[in-house]
């Protein structure tokens, strides 16, 4: 009687294993720092959508330069443009994004955030 010849996985196993363990690295240390990085990513945002719009609707500058002039550390920041309500936002992909509105008379202005 022939037996068929079983699979040999012992070749995969370790690297199951180590990805297994860096997926719960990376999910407990999300959890973990969830809160800060939420409260950093909101002041990066802000901070950068009203700078970003000030720079361009009222210093009347590219958003290019614009996003030239922030810190390096906000490397990972987006930033969009909607020319006709005049307003630039600012978005850390998947975490956080804040908008700023141009306002005659009032300068750019941070818009409510959505909870």
């Amino acid at each position: 009687m022939a037996t068929a010849k079983q699979a040999d996985n012992r070749h995969r196993t370790p690297w199951f294993k180590a990805m297994l363990f860096l997926a719960l690295i990376a999910g407990g240390t999300w959890w973990y720092f969830q809160e800060p990085i939420a409260g950093y990513t909101q002041v990066g945002t802000g901070y950068a959508a009203k700078y970003a719009c000030s720079c361009r609707h009222i210093g009347g500058r590219d958003l290019g330069q614009c996003k030239d002039d922030l810190l390096p550390a906000m490397a990972a920041l987006w930033l969009s443009e909607d020319e006709a309500e005049r307003s630039v936002t600012a978005s850390v992909p998947l975490i956080q994004s804040t908008t700023a509105t141009y306002r005659e008379g009032a300068g750019c202005v941070l818009e409510p955030r959505d909870e």
